[in-house]
Protein backbone atom coordinates (compact mmCIF):
# COMPACT_ATOMS: atom_id res chain seq x y z
CA UNK A 1 0.00 0.00 0.00
CA UNK A 2 1.18 3.53 -0.76
CA UNK A 3 0.89 5.81 2.26
CA UNK A 4 1.64 9.48 2.82
CA UNK A 5 2.17 11.25 6.13
CA UNK A 6 1.91 15.03 6.27
CA UNK A 7 4.08 16.39 9.05
CA UNK A 8 7.39 15.35 10.54
CA UNK A 9 6.50 15.62 14.21
CA UNK A 10 6.31 12.86 16.80
CA UNK A 11 2.99 11.38 15.64
CA UNK A 12 3.86 11.72 11.95
CA UNK A 13 7.28 10.10 12.16
CA UNK A 14 5.99 7.34 14.44
CA UNK A 15 3.15 6.60 12.00
CA UNK A 16 5.56 6.53 9.04
CA UNK A 17 7.85 4.15 10.90
CA UNK A 18 5.02 1.88 12.04
CA UNK A 19 3.56 1.70 8.52
CA UNK A 20 6.94 1.04 6.91
CA UNK A 21 7.71 -1.72 9.40
CA UNK A 22 4.56 -3.45 8.14
CA UNK A 23 5.74 -3.38 4.55
CA UNK A 24 3.96 -0.29 3.25
CA UNK A 25 5.57 2.25 0.91
CA UNK A 26 5.65 5.45 2.97
CA UNK A 27 6.40 9.07 2.04
CA UNK A 28 6.60 11.86 4.61
CA UNK A 29 5.91 15.39 3.36
CA UNK A 30 7.31 18.16 5.58
CA UNK A 31 6.93 21.90 4.99
CA UNK A 32 10.26 22.88 6.59
CA UNK A 33 13.50 22.48 4.66
CA UNK A 34 15.06 21.04 7.81
CA UNK A 35 12.61 19.29 10.14
CA UNK A 36 13.01 20.37 13.73
CA UNK A 37 11.30 19.78 17.07
CA UNK A 38 9.32 22.46 18.86
CA UNK A 39 9.29 22.72 22.64
CA UNK A 40 11.43 21.51 25.46
CA UNK A 41 10.67 18.68 27.87
CA UNK A 42 7.88 16.14 27.77
CA UNK A 43 6.77 13.25 29.95
CA UNK A 44 6.57 9.86 28.29
CA UNK A 45 3.97 7.79 30.08
CA UNK A 46 3.89 3.97 30.24
CA UNK A 47 1.50 4.15 27.27
CA UNK A 48 3.99 6.09 25.15
CA UNK A 49 6.84 3.81 26.22
CA UNK A 50 4.74 0.81 25.15
CA UNK A 51 4.30 2.37 21.71
CA UNK A 52 8.05 3.00 21.46
CA UNK A 53 8.61 -0.64 22.41
CA UNK A 54 6.49 -1.71 19.44
CA UNK A 55 8.66 0.54 17.26
CA UNK A 56 11.85 -0.95 18.74
CA UNK A 57 12.97 2.37 20.22
CA UNK A 58 12.15 2.08 23.91
CA UNK A 59 15.60 1.03 25.15
CA UNK A 60 17.36 3.90 23.41
CA UNK A 61 14.81 6.31 24.85
CA UNK A 62 15.17 4.89 28.35
CA UNK A 63 18.93 5.36 28.16
CA UNK A 64 18.55 9.05 27.31
CA UNK A 65 15.68 10.08 29.61
CA UNK A 66 15.11 10.50 33.34
CA UNK A 67 12.90 8.21 35.39
CA UNK A 68 9.85 9.90 36.94
CA UNK A 69 8.18 8.15 39.86
CA UNK A 70 5.55 10.68 40.86
CA UNK A 71 3.92 14.07 40.31
CA UNK A 72 4.27 16.44 43.25
CA UNK A 73 2.34 19.72 43.24
CA UNK A 74 2.34 22.17 46.16
CA UNK A 75 1.01 25.61 46.96
CA UNK A 76 3.10 28.55 48.20
CA UNK A 77 2.85 27.32 51.79
CA UNK A 78 4.28 23.95 50.79
CA UNK A 79 0.97 22.13 51.24
CA UNK A 80 0.73 19.17 48.88
CA UNK A 81 -2.08 19.68 46.38
CA UNK A 82 -1.20 17.05 43.79
CA UNK A 83 0.33 13.71 44.74
CA UNK A 84 0.19 11.02 42.07
CA UNK A 85 2.60 8.10 42.11
CA UNK A 86 3.10 5.49 39.40
CA UNK A 87 3.33 2.81 42.11
CA UNK A 88 -0.39 3.34 42.67
CA UNK A 89 -0.84 1.93 39.17
CA UNK A 90 1.75 -0.84 39.40
CA UNK A 91 4.66 -1.51 41.78
CA UNK A 92 7.81 -0.32 40.04
CA UNK A 93 5.85 1.75 37.51
CA UNK A 94 7.33 4.99 36.18
CA UNK A 95 7.22 7.61 33.49
CA UNK A 96 10.17 9.05 31.59
CA UNK A 97 11.11 12.71 31.30
CA UNK A 98 12.82 13.43 27.98
CA UNK A 99 13.88 16.37 25.87
CA UNK A 100 11.55 16.67 22.89
CA UNK A 101 14.54 17.03 20.55
CA UNK A 102 15.93 13.69 21.79
CA UNK A 103 12.69 11.89 20.98
CA UNK A 104 12.49 13.71 17.65
CA UNK A 105 16.01 12.65 16.67
CA UNK A 106 15.44 9.05 17.71
CA UNK A 107 12.37 8.78 15.48
CA UNK A 108 13.96 10.72 12.63
CA UNK A 109 17.09 8.55 12.58
CA UNK A 110 14.93 5.42 12.27
CA UNK A 111 13.06 6.57 9.14
CA UNK A 112 15.67 6.01 6.43
CA UNK A 113 16.72 2.52 7.61
CA UNK A 114 13.02 1.55 7.56
CA UNK A 115 12.71 2.71 3.94
CA UNK A 116 10.65 5.84 4.61
CA UNK A 117 11.06 8.57 2.00
CA UNK A 118 11.14 12.09 3.47
CA UNK A 119 10.40 15.09 1.23
CA UNK A 120 11.26 18.40 2.87
CA UNK A 121 10.25 21.88 1.76
CA UNK A 122 6.88 20.49 0.65
CA UNK A 123 4.08 22.63 2.09
CA UNK A 124 0.83 20.75 1.52
CA UNK A 125 -2.17 23.07 1.31
CA UNK A 126 -4.71 21.09 -0.71
CA UNK A 127 -6.31 17.66 -0.88
CA UNK A 128 -8.07 15.94 -3.74
CA UNK A 129 -10.14 12.75 -4.01
CA UNK A 130 -10.36 11.34 -0.46
CA UNK A 131 -10.82 7.82 -1.83
CA UNK A 132 -7.35 7.93 -3.45
CA UNK A 133 -5.82 10.99 -1.81
CA UNK A 134 -3.69 13.39 -3.82
CA UNK A 135 -1.84 16.12 -1.94
CA UNK A 136 -1.20 19.55 -3.48
CA UNK A 137 1.62 21.78 -2.30
CA UNK A 138 2.09 25.55 -2.50
CA UNK A 139 3.89 25.22 -5.84
CA UNK A 140 0.95 23.43 -7.39
CA UNK A 141 2.70 20.06 -7.45
CA UNK A 142 0.50 17.01 -6.95
CA UNK A 143 1.78 14.15 -4.79
CA UNK A 144 0.06 10.81 -5.12
CA UNK A 145 -2.39 9.25 -5.53
CA UNK A 146 -1.98 7.36 -2.26
CA UNK A 147 -4.06 4.62 -0.73
CA UNK A 148 -3.78 6.34 2.65
CA UNK A 149 -2.84 9.83 3.77
CA UNK A 150 -2.35 10.59 7.47
CA UNK A 151 -2.48 14.28 8.38
CA UNK A 152 -0.16 14.88 11.34
CA UNK A 153 0.60 18.58 11.09
CA UNK A 154 -0.16 19.41 14.72
CA UNK A 155 -2.85 21.20 16.69
CA UNK A 156 -2.60 24.27 14.42
CA UNK A 157 -3.21 22.05 11.37
CA UNK A 158 -4.13 23.89 8.19
CA UNK A 159 -5.41 20.70 6.56
CA UNK A 160 -7.78 19.65 9.33
CA UNK A 161 -10.77 21.51 7.91
CA UNK A 162 -10.16 20.01 4.49
CA UNK A 163 -10.59 16.58 6.07
CA UNK A 164 -13.30 17.61 8.52
CA UNK A 165 -14.87 20.97 7.51
CA UNK A 166 -16.65 21.40 10.85
CA UNK A 167 -13.54 21.00 12.97
CA UNK A 168 -12.64 23.62 15.57
CA UNK A 169 -9.35 24.36 17.31
CA UNK A 170 -9.76 27.04 19.96
CA UNK A 171 -6.50 28.46 21.32
CA UNK A 172 -6.30 28.14 25.09
CA UNK A 173 -5.86 31.56 26.70
CA UNK A 174 -2.99 30.20 28.80
CA UNK A 175 0.31 28.80 27.60
CA UNK A 176 3.81 28.44 29.03
CA UNK A 177 7.41 29.40 28.51
CA UNK A 178 10.05 26.68 28.79
CA UNK A 179 13.78 26.57 29.36
CA UNK A 180 16.40 23.91 30.06
CA UNK A 181 18.82 24.03 32.95
CA UNK A 182 21.37 21.76 34.57
CA UNK A 183 20.67 19.93 37.84
CA UNK A 184 23.95 18.07 38.46
CA UNK A 185 23.18 17.52 42.14
CA UNK A 186 19.83 15.90 41.35
CA UNK A 187 17.76 18.19 43.57
CA UNK A 188 14.71 17.66 41.38
CA UNK A 189 15.26 14.05 40.34
CA UNK A 190 12.54 11.43 40.42
CA UNK A 191 9.44 13.59 40.07
CA UNK A 192 7.63 16.19 38.05
CA UNK A 193 7.51 19.04 40.58
CA UNK A 194 5.00 21.90 40.38
CA UNK A 195 4.28 24.97 42.48
CA UNK A 196 0.99 26.90 42.38
CA UNK A 197 -0.11 30.37 43.36
CA UNK A 198 -3.87 29.87 43.06
CA UNK A 199 -4.33 29.07 39.36
CA UNK A 200 -2.83 32.23 37.92
CA UNK A 201 0.74 31.02 38.41
CA UNK A 202 2.15 27.55 37.89
CA UNK A 203 5.85 26.78 37.86
CA UNK A 204 7.22 23.31 37.16
CA UNK A 205 10.44 21.35 36.86
CA UNK A 206 10.69 18.12 34.89
CA UNK A 207 13.91 16.06 34.88
CA UNK A 208 14.69 15.06 31.27
CA UNK A 209 18.03 13.26 31.47
CA UNK A 210 20.44 14.12 28.68
CA UNK A 211 19.93 17.20 26.52
CA UNK A 212 20.06 16.99 22.72
CA UNK A 213 23.80 17.68 22.80
CA UNK A 214 24.37 14.87 25.31
CA UNK A 215 24.75 17.13 28.36
CA UNK A 216 23.59 15.04 31.35
CA UNK A 217 21.36 15.89 34.32
CA UNK A 218 19.10 18.33 32.52
CA UNK A 219 15.70 19.56 33.62
CA UNK A 220 13.00 21.52 31.83
CA UNK A 221 11.62 24.46 33.78
CA UNK A 222 8.26 25.87 32.76
CA UNK A 223 6.27 28.91 33.79
CA UNK A 224 2.58 29.21 32.96
CA UNK A 225 1.27 32.54 31.69
CA UNK A 226 -1.53 34.02 29.57
CA UNK A 227 -0.77 33.88 25.86
CA UNK A 228 -1.48 37.61 25.70
CA UNK A 229 1.46 38.25 28.07
CA UNK A 230 4.07 36.28 26.16
CA UNK A 231 5.24 39.02 23.81
CA UNK A 232 5.91 41.30 26.77
CA UNK A 233 7.86 38.53 28.51
CA UNK A 234 10.15 38.01 25.52
CA UNK A 235 10.56 41.74 24.94
CA UNK A 236 11.55 42.43 28.53
CA UNK A 237 14.33 41.28 30.82
CA UNK A 238 14.29 38.57 33.47
CA UNK A 239 14.84 40.69 36.57
CA UNK A 240 11.19 41.08 37.53
CA UNK A 241 10.36 37.52 36.48
CA UNK A 242 13.22 36.02 38.48
CA UNK A 243 12.06 37.91 41.58
CA UNK A 244 8.55 36.56 41.10
CA UNK A 245 9.77 33.01 40.40
CA UNK A 246 11.94 32.99 43.53
CA UNK A 247 8.95 34.12 45.58
CA UNK A 248 6.96 31.20 44.23
CA UNK A 249 9.74 28.65 44.61
CA UNK A 250 12.92 29.70 46.47
CA UNK A 251 14.43 26.20 46.13
CA UNK A 252 14.57 26.66 42.35
CA UNK A 253 17.24 29.39 42.62
CA UNK A 254 20.09 27.10 41.37
CA UNK A 255 18.11 26.54 38.16
CA UNK A 256 17.25 30.20 37.70
CA UNK A 257 20.92 31.12 37.88
CA UNK A 258 21.36 29.34 34.53
CA UNK A 259 18.78 31.55 32.83
CA UNK A 260 20.08 34.96 31.73
CA UNK A 261 17.70 36.27 29.09
CA UNK A 262 14.24 35.65 27.63
CA UNK A 263 15.98 34.10 24.60
CA UNK A 264 16.82 31.13 26.85
CA UNK A 265 13.11 30.27 26.81
CA UNK A 266 10.77 28.92 24.16
CA UNK A 267 7.04 29.55 24.07
CA UNK A 268 4.28 26.98 23.98
CA UNK A 269 0.63 27.55 23.16
CA UNK A 270 -2.11 24.95 23.11
CA UNK A 271 -5.38 24.31 21.33
CA UNK A 272 -8.55 22.49 22.25
CA UNK A 273 -9.21 20.50 19.07
CA UNK A 274 -12.72 19.26 18.32
CA UNK A 275 -12.65 17.47 14.99
CA UNK A 276 -15.60 15.10 15.26
CA UNK A 277 -14.78 12.27 12.90
CA UNK A 278 -11.12 12.14 11.93
CA UNK A 279 -11.52 10.20 8.68
CA UNK A 280 -12.80 10.73 5.17
CA UNK A 281 -12.14 7.96 2.66
CA UNK A 282 -8.42 7.28 2.69
CA UNK A 283 -7.66 10.41 4.73
CA UNK A 284 -7.26 10.52 8.48
CA UNK A 285 -6.12 12.98 11.11
CA UNK A 286 -3.76 11.73 13.81
CA UNK A 287 -1.98 13.20 16.84
CA UNK A 288 -2.69 16.78 17.85
CA UNK A 289 -4.30 17.46 14.48
CA UNK A 290 -7.09 15.12 15.60
CA UNK A 291 -7.32 15.62 19.35
CA UNK A 292 -5.03 18.37 20.69
CA UNK A 293 -5.61 19.39 24.31
CA UNK A 294 -4.12 21.57 27.01
CA UNK A 295 -1.04 20.04 28.68
CA UNK A 296 -2.64 19.45 32.09
CA UNK A 297 -2.54 15.66 31.75
CA UNK A 298 0.77 15.55 29.86
CA UNK A 299 -0.58 13.15 27.25
CA UNK A 300 -0.10 14.83 23.85
CA UNK A 301 2.98 12.97 22.59
CA UNK A 302 1.81 9.73 24.17
CA UNK A 303 -1.57 9.80 22.44
CA UNK A 304 0.16 10.60 19.15
CA UNK A 305 2.50 7.60 19.53
CA UNK A 306 -0.48 5.35 20.26
CA UNK A 307 -2.31 6.72 17.20
CA UNK A 308 0.68 5.81 15.06
CA UNK A 309 1.01 2.23 16.23
CA UNK A 310 -2.72 1.49 16.19
CA UNK A 311 -3.13 3.02 12.75
CA UNK A 312 -0.60 0.58 11.31
CA UNK A 313 -2.05 -2.37 13.20
CA UNK A 314 -5.64 -1.78 12.14
CA UNK A 315 -4.95 -1.64 8.39
CA UNK A 316 -6.23 -5.10 7.50
CA UNK A 317 -5.12 -6.63 4.17
CA UNK A 318 -8.05 -7.15 1.86
CA UNK A 319 -10.23 -4.63 3.64
CA UNK A 320 -10.97 -1.22 2.18
CA UNK A 321 -8.79 1.48 3.70
CA UNK A 322 -11.85 3.61 4.52
CA UNK A 323 -13.30 0.77 6.61
CA UNK A 324 -10.01 0.21 8.43
CA UNK A 325 -9.72 3.93 9.19
CA UNK A 326 -13.26 4.06 10.55
CA UNK A 327 -12.46 1.19 12.90
CA UNK A 328 -9.17 2.83 13.85
CA UNK A 329 -10.93 6.03 14.82
CA UNK A 330 -13.66 4.23 16.75
CA UNK A 331 -11.03 2.43 18.83
CA UNK A 332 -8.87 5.49 19.44
CA UNK A 333 -11.78 7.78 20.32
CA UNK A 334 -12.59 5.52 23.28
CA UNK A 335 -9.28 6.72 24.71
CA UNK A 336 -8.60 10.17 23.27
CA UNK A 337 -12.14 11.33 24.05
CA UNK A 338 -11.65 10.55 27.74
CA UNK A 339 -8.44 12.57 27.89
CA UNK A 340 -9.91 15.49 25.99
CA UNK A 341 -12.83 15.71 28.42
CA UNK A 342 -10.56 15.37 31.44
CA UNK A 343 -8.20 18.02 30.13
CA UNK A 344 -11.03 20.48 29.55
CA UNK A 345 -12.31 19.90 33.08
CA UNK A 346 -8.91 20.24 34.77
CA UNK A 347 -7.53 23.24 32.90
CA UNK A 348 -9.50 25.91 34.84
CA UNK A 349 -8.26 24.36 38.11
CA UNK A 350 -4.62 24.99 37.16
CA UNK A 351 -4.64 27.84 34.63
CA UNK A 352 -7.12 30.64 35.21
CA UNK A 353 -7.48 33.95 37.00
CA UNK A 354 -10.56 33.00 38.99
CA UNK A 355 -10.71 31.85 42.61
CA UNK A 356 -13.35 29.14 42.21
CA UNK A 357 -11.12 26.77 40.22
CA UNK A 358 -8.28 26.70 42.77
CA UNK A 359 -10.75 26.24 45.62
CA UNK A 360 -12.27 23.23 43.89
CA UNK A 361 -8.79 21.88 43.21
CA UNK A 362 -7.46 22.34 46.75
CA UNK A 363 -10.50 21.46 48.86
CA UNK A 364 -12.36 18.92 46.71
CA UNK A 365 -10.25 17.50 43.88
CA UNK A 366 -7.07 16.99 45.93
CA UNK A 367 -8.67 15.27 48.96
CA UNK A 368 -10.91 13.04 46.82
CA UNK A 369 -7.91 12.02 44.70
CA UNK A 370 -6.29 10.53 47.84
CA UNK A 371 -9.11 8.03 48.41
CA UNK A 372 -7.84 4.50 47.61
CA UNK A 373 -10.31 3.72 44.79
CA UNK A 374 -10.00 7.17 43.21
CA UNK A 375 -6.23 7.08 43.63
CA UNK A 376 -6.03 3.89 41.58
CA UNK A 377 -8.20 5.33 38.80
CA UNK A 378 -6.20 8.57 38.82
CA UNK A 379 -2.97 6.63 38.53
CA UNK A 380 -4.28 4.76 35.49
CA UNK A 381 -5.32 8.04 33.90
CA UNK A 382 -1.84 9.39 34.61
CA UNK A 383 -0.18 6.45 32.84
CA UNK A 384 -2.04 7.23 29.61
CA UNK A 385 -3.59 3.74 29.62
CA UNK A 386 -7.18 4.58 30.54
CA UNK A 387 -9.66 3.79 27.79
CA UNK A 388 -13.26 2.67 27.43
CA UNK A 389 -12.46 -0.63 25.82
CA UNK A 390 -9.64 -3.15 25.54
CA UNK A 391 -6.05 -2.10 24.99
CA UNK A 392 -4.41 -3.89 22.06
CA UNK A 393 -2.11 -6.64 23.31
CA UNK A 394 0.93 -5.08 21.67
CA UNK A 395 0.43 -1.87 23.67
CA UNK A 396 -0.02 -3.38 27.11
CA UNK A 397 2.91 -2.42 29.38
Amino acid sequence: MRAAVVGCGVAGMAAALALARRGHEVTVLECFDTPRPLGSGLLLQPSGLAALRVLGLDQAMLAAGARIDRLDGRDLAGRRILDMAYEHWRPGGYGLGVHRATLFQLLHDALAPAGVKVLTGVDVVGLEDPAQPRLIDTQGRVHGPFDLAAVADGSASRLRRLVRPGARARIYPWGAVWANAGDPEGRFSGALHQRYDAASTMMGVLPIGAGPDGTPDQVSLFWSMPVAAMDAFFAGDLVAWRTRALAVWPEAEPLLENLRAPADFSRATYRDVAAGRWCAGGLTLIGDAAHGTSPQLGQGANLGLLDAVELAERLTPGRRVAVSLARFQAARRRQTGVYQLASRALTPLFQSRGRIGPLIRDWLFAPVARLPLVRGISARVLTGLFRLGPTPKSLRP
